[in-house]
């Protein structure tokens, strides 16, 4: 059976970032156009002390997302393969 699957050829990868807030209880799976980027400066307003509002607006079902730095309990950059 893993044979099967094995045998297709290269897949197509995408990139998400996962972004965990506190007081949620499920993680926030966002595409961009260039993932990196926000990974990179959503990374660094983690760090930042003050709170700064952060608006982005991902590509997907997700269309428009607020919240505040501070509210951030972690981040990750994932790479996916889709059909």
């Amino acid at each position: 059976m893993v044979q099967q699957f094995a045998n297709q050829g290269p897949q197509k990868t995408r990139m998400a970032v996962i972004l965990f807030l506190k007081g949620s209880a499920t993680p926030v799976v966002m595409y961009f156009e260039n993932p990196q980027a926000v990974y990179a400066e959503l990374k660094q307003l983690m760090k930042s002390p003050t709170p700064v509002l952060v608006e982005k607006e991902p590509i997907g079902p997700i269309k428009r997302l607020c919240f505040v730095s501070t509210q951030i309990a972690g981040l990750v950059l994932q790479e996916e393969p889709y059909m």
